[in-house]
């Protein structure tokens, strides 16, 4: 596992992705990620599913994979969870290219649509209407223009967007969990946050 928050970026979990054999980007399953855990939560066993189903593996490569990915999951928990409101989007920085980084947000885009998307009028309904408008801004950021040149009006551009996408996700966050404390802690280990869903570390379901 990480060894703190600054460990677990999107090149990291890139990297995992490519040690898979896949060229998807981390970035559409984070915004999911985000989705899925302020509307309706995700366990470890159904995140760690997903993101094996994605690379097209049964299991993480290495103990230390899957250790990686169930962080992926608790720190952005944890994050939106926070009082200090210190969520960031899982998204490349400023060494990529600012076309590559308006492309990962137009993707962490449509995971969050893919999720939010699927609510009904009737709940939207009982949403604040910032958090009405974020969302459908949300749902056009999944066409942002990614051919864009590296210069500063772009750059201001692009972290605007940004912050805007980040602070939506947090919005229904907090409107969904009133209140809330913090809701775990990071897990320490892979079979830690097996446990966590009453799981062996075989992946057998312990009663």
């Amino acid at each position: 596992m990480p060894s703190g928050d600054n460990a677990l970026d999107f090149a990291t979990i890139s990297d995992i992705f490519l040690a898979h054999g896949s060229l998807q980007s981390p970035a559409f399953f984070d915004g999911y990620l985000c989705a899925r855990l302020a509307l309706e939560d995700i366990s470890a066993e159904d995140w760690l599913g997903l993101i094996c189903a994605a690379l097209g593996v049964e299991e993480p490569a290495t103990r230390e994979d899957g250790e990686t990915l169930l962080a992926w999951r608790t720190l952005a928990r944890e994050r939106l969870d926070a009082q200090e409101m210190s969520f960031e989007p899982l998204l490349p920085d400023e060494l990529f290219s600012l076309a590559e980084r308006a492309q990962s947000l137009a993707l962490w885009s449509q995971g969050f649509h893919e999720v939010a998307g699927e609510v009904d009028h009737e709940q939207r309904k009982a949403w604040s209407t910032p958090l009405q408008e974020g969302v459908a801004d949300i749902e056009q950021l999944m066409n942002i223009d990614a051919d864009i040149e590296d210069n500063s009006e772009n750059e201001n551009d692009l972290f605007a967007l940004t912050e805007h996408a980040r602070m939506t996700a947090l919005m229904l966050y907090v409107e969904q969990h009133p209140g809330r404390p913090d809701v775990e802690k990071p897990a320490q280990s892979f079979e830690e946050g097996m446990k966590e869903e009453g799981l062996s570390g075989d992946g057998e379901t312990r009663h």
